[in-house]
């Protein structure tokens, strides 16, 4: 089609909406998604998303191979660009200063989305978009100012998952484009794609090898290893374990890989079934961070079974009904009832000083002491006190985050609670990262249970008792509840504070509403931005001055830009970073 009859089509298409049959039908298809997706034709406002990984398989993949088209093409005006699998550039290389400049101005660039819902037609968002090699040129881009180039783009898929991993790029002038740029990136993606292969197969082989050798060794023992689209659960795992729990924890090994550190970790399965998780140091020269194997311990928390999940009511003071959460309370209370020593594990907030205080009402006839680390390291009065229970004719105590003390004070109190087993009830918080080991050798060894509490985002089920249960002690029994919007907002948030964060977000909200129904709007900031991390103290005031400015200027993100002093490259990048419903 010639180029003046191609932009007469596309101006009739933008006017009113015909489509000419000339067209291609790729092209006339991505122009209509483009419509769809609101893309302004005579304009480009593309989102700056985030800095590129270079340190990504895929960059690791294709550098080589783009260095070498490069040298090839360092006589024509031609970028080599590589994407992600969402369209952000992650690398462009050419020797032309002039189509560098070009690309500047339209901001094809590092860091920018080149996705159909930002670029509308072009070589990279299409060929992404339709998984299919795209040869776009001149008029048949969507946005006026793409017109003077010619992009051939092709996806990269993963050779082994089939997974869409990024795109390759050559971009021109649209006079020098045609079926040969097409050519040369359909090669350049063949060789990429053979380099990922070679290196999932490397790092798939060291897994297995690593698996293999583990299963060996431990028998008796449950393994588990997770790679990016390999999962491995040994025999002892598949026949102990049904699906729903074999599920969780693999789950939890994600979390794992995610954490800062893996060591020790007990978790409870959706079956009330306690495990202990242990990394396998790492193995083969060069482990990827999303690779793991771990040692998983089933572990016996009572003395005898504790058939399925009883139909009782659930503790004082506590809400949830997700097995896991009643399996792990009807653990600690049988413990309370019969006097033994408990600890329970868990992540901070997640209600293990909760369900002991509850227990202990429930099933201890005596008044209960309750002794933080804080106050037996740093106050020498409490130290005195724990004595001075520990010396009654009976005794019911509490020890918050006792693996928080140091080795002396934890030597303290193993000797302050040595033979006093048949004297009284101890219950004991500890963290389920395990990372003292002095508290292993020191005070776990006169307890005779450990029972694990799930993290909220486990068990994020329970909201729906939480919410309700938080909300009436909050308000003093108002008629105060959130609506089915605000509670799917809330179900999306992962709670790295658990119960405890629950209820600060909830008290924010009883601070500015009373009664009545409260929407997604009226929740803290924290919970309308969804980020896959942890943020610091410094990015959470960032996300919560975004959130302000966006609520003050109605949501325009050019306004609450210019109110903040920052460019409009950086709240679009803020928002998608924070993970903000904006």
């Amino acid at each position: 089609m010639a180029a003046k009859d191609l932009q007469k089509a596309r101006e009739r298409f933008l006017v009113e909406h015909d489509l000419d049959g000339s067209v291609r039908q790729d092209v006339s298809y991505s122009w209509q998604r483009s419509k769809t997706l609101n893309v302004q034709p005579d304009r480009l406002d593309l989102p700056y998303v985030r800095e590129p990984n270079m340190d990504s398989p895929l960059v690791a993949a294709a550098a080589p191979v783009l260095k070498q088209l490069a040298d090839g093409l360092v006589d024509e005006p031609v970028s080599v660009i590589l994407t992600s699998a969402d369209g952000v550039v992650l690398t462009r290389i050419s020797s032309s200063r002039r189509l560098n400049q070009a690309l500047d101005d339209v901001s094809l660039a590092p860091g920018y989305s080149y996705s159909e819902e930002f670029a509308g037609t072009n070589g990279i968002g299409t060929a992404l978009e339709t998984r299919q090699p795209a040869l776009i040129s001149g008029a048949e881009h969507y946005a006026d100012c793409l017109g003077q180039l010619a992009c051939a783009g092709v996806p990269i898929a993963h050779p082994i998952s089939g997974a869409l991993v990024g795109a390759l790029d050559l971009t021109g002038w649209v006079e020098d484009g045609g079926p040969l740029l097409a050519t040369l990136a359909k090669s350049a993606t063949a060789q990429i794609e053979g380099r990922l292969l070679a290196q999932a197969s490397e790092d798939q082989t060291a897994l297995l090898n690593a698996y293999l050798k583990t299963c060996r060794r431990s028998p008796q023992s449950g393994v588990l290893a997770l790679g990016d689209d390999v999962v491995l659960l040994n025999r002892r795992l598949r026949q102990v374990l049904d699906a729903q729990d074999q599920a969780a924890l693999v789950e939890h090994a994600i979390d794992l890989i995610s954490a800062p550190t893996m060591h020790h970790h007990i978790v409870a399965l959706p079956s009330g079934q306690p495990a202990r998780m242990s990394a396998v140091d790492g193995f083969g020269p060069r482990v990827p961070r999303q690779t793991a194997l771990f040692h998983v311990h089933l572990l016996d928390v009572t003395a005898a079974a504790i058939p399925a999940i009883e139909a009782a009511t659930m503790l004082p003071g506590l809400a949830g009904g997700s097995a896991s959460w009643r399996r792990s309370c009807q653990q600690i209370a049988r413990c309370a009832r019969e006097q033994q020593w408990v600890t329970v594990s868990g992540e901070p907030g997640s209600g293990r000083g909760a369900v002991l205080k509850s227990v202990a009402v429930q099933h201890i006839p005596i008044r209960t002491r309750i002794f933080t680390s804080a106050e037996l390291a740093n106050d020498s009065a409490s130290m005195s006190e724990l004595e001075h229970e520990l010396d009654q004719d009976r005794f019911s105590v509490i020890f918050r985050d006792i693996d928080l003390l140091g080795e002396q004070h934890q030597q303290t109190v193993a000797d302050l609670i040595q033979g006093r087993e048949h004297a009284g009830w101890i219950g004991a918080t500890i963290s389920s990262a395990g990372q003292n080991a002095d508290v292993g050798t020191l005070v776990l060894p006169h307890f005779s249970h450990t029972v694990p509490v799930p993290a909220l985002r486990h068990r994020i089920e329970d909201l729906h008792d939480l919410v309700p249960h938080l909300l009436r002690q909050l308000s003093r029994g108002a008629e105060l509840s959130l609506s089915p919007a605000a509670m799917r907002q809330l179900c999306k948030y992962s709670w790295p504070g658990n119960v405890a964060e629950l209820r600060k977000v909830l008290h924010e909200v009883v601070k500015l509403q009373r009664t009545g129904i409260v929407e997604v709007e009226q929740l803290p900031p924290m919970c309308r931005a969804l980020s896959r991390h942890a943020l610091t103290q410094i990015e959470a005031l960032e996300r919560d001055a975004i959130v302000r400015s966006l609520e003050e200027n109605h949501g325009n993100k050019k306004a609450a830009a210019t109110a903040l002093g920052i460019s409009r490259a950086t709240i679009y990048r803020k928002i998608k970073e924070f993970g903000i419903v904006a």
